[in-house]
């Protein structure tokens, strides 16, 4: 009969109170930098949105300006297609929109902003539709043109155009020029 008596040199198996305690602290420490890092990224994965949104609306904008005519006449003049300057216009072109002028899209670049140099906000596109909010806040497109010489062209006969749209804590920014190479461009 053979029994199995316990030798002196055999190792217990198992973990120690210890190895379990800084198991639990390192799993624990791990696990708070998992859900930090997916708390971030979920926090901020519909800015890229909101920015391509904004990006849309301010190239919108900036496309329909440039797009509109710079004329030297009102089109409603009967000198704005033979005119060779202002003074040669009955009812000059006069920065801001006429009294009774077409809705947008405006019949010359300058009826976008009621002044030179200052901002004007437009909260629709050309079809007066709203833009969709992003982030709970409406877009708005701030419009501002100055008279700007561009390469040898008078600032007469160039406009600088600026649109800005923020958006969240951010802005986009779009330039673009405008150049009177057509005017007596009348529809």
């Amino acid at each position: 009969m053979c029994i199995d008596m316990p030798r002196p040199g055999r190792r217990q198996r198992g973990f120690t109170l210890i190895e379990l305690a800084l198991f639990i602290v390192i799993v624990g420490v791990a696990a708070a930098a998992i859900l930090g890092v997916m708390t971030v990224t979920t926090r901020h994965s519909a800015d890229p949105q909101l920015r391509k949104q904004a990006l849309a609306i301010a190239e919108g904008m900036l496309e329909e300006i440039q797009l509109a005519r710079f004329t030297y006449c009102d089109p409603q003049d009967s000198n704005a297609e033979t005119a060779t300057g202002p003074a040669g216009c009955t009812i000059p072109e006069a920065v801001g929109q006429e009294a009774g002028g077409v809705p947008r899209p405006f019949d010359n670049v300058n009826d976008y902003v009621a002044a030179y140099g200052t901002a004007t906000a437009y909260t629709t596109d050309a079809q007066g539709t709203a833009w969709v909010p992003g982030a709970g806040q409406p877009y708005t497109a701030w419009v501002t043109i100055t008279p700007a010489a561009l390469n040898g062209i008078a600032a007469t006969e160039s406009l600088r155009i600026e649109v800005r749209v923020p958006y969240a804590d951010q802005q986009i920014v779009l330039d673009g020029y405008r150049v009177r190479y057509a005017p007596n461009s009348i529809p």
